[in-house]
């Protein structure tokens, strides 16, 4: 389906409009009116584009201020935006690399934060014997903070059954929680506490809950410093400083977003009983749906909801998502069509 306007609360689709529960604006700003005015006085202020160096004599301030902002908002010692989530993770890969010997990875971690050598944490439902021996080693483990089909945080109980002879780096991609589950939305991050973690590292694209093109990397001064210097950052252009500013400016946004958006599930899921067919949670914007006739069964109820072959998986996947713009009269109309679905297909 190819549309010619950003698709909100709506889709326009051959002519016809539906509503559109689909897509990753948990927060609605992409088509936010504020935000919008923001961005374009962001825009009268910093122009269209910045291809300069960071790392050039002449630096834009914005990305001292958002950066310094964004460790506040995480509880990280730095934080460093770069142009896309993908970029954040390839640079903390090519840094973890020169200090680790061995990288592991949750099941269905996405690829921004795989290293081509990762292994399986689990084999055949169990850590991989390496995790359990007592080599002293330095160890990189990556995980989606949420994963793709998943509408709960990962849970890190796996690390107490680690050898207490590995140095654990945990990285974590936020990309799909950064913004909308935690405390006022700030994601993880701050919550990833276990003793066993010696040091922890946050990538996230800014693209979805905050309307943000660009990615962000959360961690230690000594890691942000290295990737500062490293080659690849020196060599590409930064965050569109636009954005940033926008960002800069919008936290206010963000929090009246942040509040609708709990308004909205607490609404949907008030009197919503769904069967096992459905994978949701009520305080996560996203429900899954491993029938296949869901997509065509909605579409047919004046919906469209996300449906494609995701990497990593076997089957299409079917995400219904809720957004802070959605109003009660779209979010009845959804619950009516899952209900009449499940009567009529999956009885």
């Amino acid at each position: 389906m190819t549309v010619e306007q950003f698709p909100d609360r709506t889709i326009l689709i051959e002519g016809k409009t539906y509503l559109y529960f689909g897509g990753t604006s948990y927060l609605g700003m992409a088509t936010h009116p504020d935000f919008q005015d923001l961005l374009y006085k962001s825009l009268k202020k910093w122009g269209t584009a910045y291809g300069s160096s960071r790392n050039s004599n002449i630096k834009l301030g914005i990305y001292q201020k958002a950066e310094t902002l964004f460790a506040e908002i995480l509880e990280a010692e730095a934080v460093l935006t770069v142009s896309s989530g993908t970029l954040a993770g390839n640079l903390v890969i090519a840094y973890l690399a020169q200090s680790h010997d061995h990288f592991f990875h949750y099941p269905k971690t996405h690829p921004a934060i795989l290293k081509s050598s990762s292994k399986p944490l689990f084999v055949d439902g169990k850590l991989d014997p390496q995790l359990t021996n007592g080599i002293e080693e330095s160890i990189v483990i990556a995980a989606d903070a949420i994963t793709s089909l998943a509408v709960t945080p990962t849970n890190f109980d796996f690390l107490n059954d680690i050898s207490s002879s590995k140095r654990i780096t945990l990285l974590v991609d936020e990309s799909h929680s950064l913004g909308i589950i935690g405390e006022h939305g700030r994601g993880v991050f701050r919550t990833m506490t276990h003793p066993k973690i010696s040091q922890k590292i946050m990538i996230s694209s800014l693209t979805k809950a905050y309307g943000c093109s660009g990615g962000v990397i959360a961690g230690d001064l000594k890691l942000i410093g290295t990737i500062k210097n490293d080659a690849v950052f020196i060599s590409a252009s930064g965050m569109n400083p636009i954005f940033l500013q926008t960002f800069y400016e919008a936290q206010n946004l963000f929090d009246q977003q942040f509040k609708k958006l709990r308004e909205n599930l607490r609404f949907l899921y008030a009197d919503l009983y769904l069967s096992e067919a459905f994978q949701f949670d009520p305080n996560y914007p996203v429900i899954y749906c491993n029938s296949d006739g869901i997509f065509e069964y909605l579409k047919s109820k004046s919906i469209i909801i996300t449906n494609f072959k995701y990497p990593n998986y076997d089957t299409m996947m079917n995400r219904i998502v809720i957004t802070a713009n959605h109003t009660q009269q779209d979010l009845k109309h959804l619950k009516t069509a899952l209900m009449l679905f499940q009567k009529k297909t999956l009885h």
